[in-house]
């Protein structure tokens, strides 16, 4: 590619740059409308198992990511990641497979012959899945991509996951009438398999372009518990879990007073399903837009601080709307509003944070805040949110107690991009020293394998 077509030049990509992004998009594509496939019914079955033990389908998840992320961090420490990426993948499409065997007799999970436990079984297992193949999915893209590069092309990237999971819940509406449940578990599951190739044609392209700078393709090294020492010994790593938290107190508050909300106002399961399918519905079109139209500007012009802290920004918002309106509307249009920009600006942003760590730590401990961190946050404010619920105190109360996390969230929001400003000059993480294979003469990139 020698010249930038009317189009790219708009994106922000340039010579070198449109193969892997496109790659990165479709990737991205298939992997989010799979997941979006299953999303709704994961919704429903949360409400169906009684809203009051929501608690210990978070305290379930969490145990889970506790054995699932060494066993990860141990394959990627042995594993090329062109091998290692679509092994976990295949894993997890098994698992799949194993779903829509069990639930074969049935409409959707919870129906038909499947066992009692089956639908408590299955939210916790998309908990798991929906955060563990997206964490590697921004190790991957955080080394092939430099900090310059993440600004101008993480919202492109993201644009392809919004569109994903955009066609998928109208996938999986088209599918489950002639299909059933386990029709649209399988072709979840077959887009998980596109995924792999994708991850797969992406890692051969870095490791022959990434020779002419400096080869990292290969295993990581490193122990299954690296992450974890990691994150104790790096300030850095520590504020990177912090902010994680951040996310995680606000969205569980957020999620619970949906749920309460909704089951108070919508008592049939198909008319929740519905609703959850069209938040879905609006917050990917939204991050959609603004992925397309806002992320690359807002992440290069105004910098990584105000797309980090427009998150924080509107939980606040949020709390104080839901405190003084608690209604079903009003918790809809934050949830929608508030998801949104975190798909399409928050998260873009996080991830530009990766990728000026060590590139073990970009597949091992960034492994441990996208999904031990987030769902031992999820697990902590689940229960307390129980409590809260088990003592009687209403939206509002709970409101004010969240309200002094969120702006400790901000807070460590700002400490993070300081940081980063700063090992970002010290690494010289230069444009076009990952996916192009270039290097500006006299530099040493402080990972290129991409």
């Amino acid at each position: 590619m020698t010249s930038r077509s009317g189009p790219a030049r708009l994106a922000g990509v340039r010579p070198g740059e449109a193969t892997a992004v496109a790659l990165a998009a479709v990737y991205f594509f298939a992997l989010l409308c799979g997941m979006y496939m299953l999303r709704p019914l994961r919704e429903e079955m949360g409400i169906r198992g009684g809203v009051e033990r929501l608690d210990r389908a978070f305290l379930t998840t969490f145990g889970a990511m506790l054995v699932a992320v060494p066993a990860a961090s141990a394959i990627f420490a042995r594993v090329p990641r062109g091998r290692a990426i679509p092994a976990v993948y295949g894993f997890f499409a098994l698992n799949l497979v194993g779903f829509a065997a069990l639930f074969a007799r049935g409409t959707h999970p919870g129906a038909g012959h499947a066992p009692a436990w089956a639908p408590h079984a299955f939210f916790a297992w998309v908990s798991v899945y929906n955060l563990f193949v997206t964490s590697v999915f921004w190790s991957f893209m955080s080394d092939l991509f430099t900090s310059e590069q993440g600004r101008r092309l993480f919202g492109l990237v993201s644009a392809g996951g919004s569109a994903g999971a955009l066609a998928g819940p109208a996938v999986a509406a088209a599918l489950v009438a002639p299909v059933g449940a386990s029709g649209v578990m399988l072709a979840s599951a077959a887009l998980l398999a596109v995924a792999a190739g994708c991850a797969q044609a992406l890692a051969r392209r870095a490791s022959r372009e990434a020779a002419a700078v400096r080869h990292e393709g290969g295993a990581v090294g490193g122990g299954a518990f690296a992450g974890f020492t990691s994150l104790a010994r790096s300030p850095y790593l520590a504020a990177l879990a912090l902010h994680t938290v951040g996310i995680t107190v606000s969205a569980t508050f957020l999620y619970f007073q949906q749920a309460r909300v909704v089951a108070a106002a919508l008592p049939s399961p198909a008319r929740r399903v519905q609703l959850f399918a069209a938040i879905d519905l609006g917050v990917n079109v939204l991050s959609l837009v603004l992925q397309a139209l806002a992320t690359g500007r807002v992440l290069t012009g105004a910098g990584l601080l105000p797309g980090l802290l427009v998150h924080p920004a509107l939980a606040l918002a949020g709390l104080a709307a839901i405190a003084a309106a608690p209604s079903l509307a009003v918790v809809a249009s934050v949830q929608a509003l508030r998801r949104a920009v975190h798909y399409a600006i928050e998260r873009p942003a996080r991830e530009v944070l990766f990728t000026v760590v060590p590139r073990e730590d970009r597949y091992k401990t960034k492994g441990v805040v996208d999904t031990v961190v987030y769902r031992g946050g999820d697990a902590a404010s689940a229960l307390a949110q129980g409590r809260l619920l088990a003592a009687g105190v209403g939206f509002a109360g709970s409101a004010l107690l969240a309200t002094p996390l969120v702006l400790a969230w901000a807070a460590v929001a700002l400490c993070l991009v300081r940081k980063h400003a700063r090992l970002e000059l010290s690494t010289g993480d230069h444009p076009q020293a990952h996916v192009d294979g270039s290097a500006p003469a006299g530099t040493h990139p402080p990972h290129a394998g991409g």
